[in-house]
C-alpha cells in the first residue's frame, strides 16, 4: 500500500525554444531525470506552458503509443500528417493521436497557456502495426456531475465519447466543494493526481499546485482542501494484461 508525492522539485525539467515552452514531467524520460518512472500503461506524463507568447514544438514522429492532450489553460494548435491541416484546442478540450504504424505531428502552445501530454501504451506490440488515427473532443462533449462535495468532468469514461485502445484507463477533472474529503479507491488501480489548482492537505501538509500524487493498493484517500481545488485524475490498472514498452526495453 502506498501514497507518495512528488512536488516539482522531484519532477523532470524540460524546455523548448529557449525556454519559450516550459515543461515539468511528473513522469519523464530516463534520461530526463526525475524521481518516477513508467508504470502501469502510463509511459510519459508532461505539464507543458508558455510563461509568455506563443511557441511552437516542430513536426516530429510518433509510433504505437497513444499521444494524448488536454489543454489545461489558453489554447493549443495541433498539426498532425494524416489530418494535414492546423486545429485549435480549448481549455478543456482534449486530443487523442493513436499513432500505430507512424505519424508526425507539431504543436503551438498559444500565449499563457497549458496543457498536459500524456503517452499510454495500449500493447505496442499490437498497435505498431495499425493505421494511424486521430480524434479531438470538445469541453462540452464530456459528461458532468455535480454534488455539495465534488464537481466530476468524465474525459474517458462511463457516457464519455473519447476513445482510446489502452485498456483500463479512466480519466476524471475534478474540482471539490467543501475542506475535507474522503475519495473510496478500488485497490485493484493505480491513482494518479496532478494537482491544477489551490492547496491539498494530507497528513498535515499542504501540497500546493503542480504536485503529483501516486495511490495504489489503497481502499480510501482522505485529504483537506480549500474550495475549489482542482485535481486531474487518472485511474490505470494496477497490473495490464500484456507486457508493457517500458518493461520489455528495461
Amino acid at each position: 500500500m502506498s501514497i507518495i508525492i512528488y512536488n516539482k522539485d522531484e519532477q523532470a525539467s524540460g524546455n523548448f525554444n529557449n525556454g519559450n515552452i516550459l515543461e515539468k514531467k511528473p513522469i519523464g524520460f530516463p534520461q530526463d531525470g526525475g524521481q518516477l518512472r513508467p508504470y502501469s500503461n502510463l509511459f510519459y506524463w508532461a505539464d507543458a506552458w508558455t510563461p509568455n507568447s506563443k511557441s511552437t514544438i516542430g513536426l516530429h514522429p510518433h509510433q504505437g503509443f497513444e499521444i494524448c492532450s488536454f489543454v489545461i489553460k489558453g489554447s493549443i494548435k495541433h498539426f498532425d500528417s494524416k489530418q494535414n491541416e492546423w486545429i485549435e484546442l480549448n481549455r478543456g478540450d482534449a486530443q487523442i493521436i493513436r499513432s500505430g504504424s507512424g505519424i508526425s505531428h507539431a504543436e503551438e502552445i498559444l500565449d499563457n497557456s497549458e496543457m498536459f501530454q500524456i503517452w499510454f501504451d495500449p500493447n505496442i506490440s499490437k498497435t505498431i502495426s495499425k493505421p494511424a488515427s486521430y480524434s479531438d473532443y470538445k469541453a462540452d462533449s464530456f459528461p458532468i456531475i455535480k454534488n455539495e462535495k465534488i464537481t466530476v468532468i468524465t474525459i474517458k469514461g462511463k457516457n464519455s465519447p473519447f476513445e482510446m485502445e489502452t485498456e483500463g484507463i479512466e480519466i476524471y477533472d475534478n474540482t471539490f466543494h467543501g475542506d475535507t474529503h474522503k475519495i473510496n479507491l478500488d485497490d485493484q488501480k493505480i491513482y494518479s493526481l496532478f494537482i491544477k489548482k489551490g492547496v491539498l492537505s494530507y497528513s498535515g501538509v499542504d501540497l500546493e499546485q503542480g504536485t503529483f500524487i501516486k495511490i495504489e493498493k489503497e481502499s480510501e484517500f482522505n485529504f483537506k482542501s480549500d474550495s475549489g481545488l482542482e485535481l486531474f485524475e487518472i485511474r490505470s490498472p494496477l497490473r495490464p494484461s500484456y507486457p508493457t514498452y517500458f518493461e520489455r526495453f528495461n
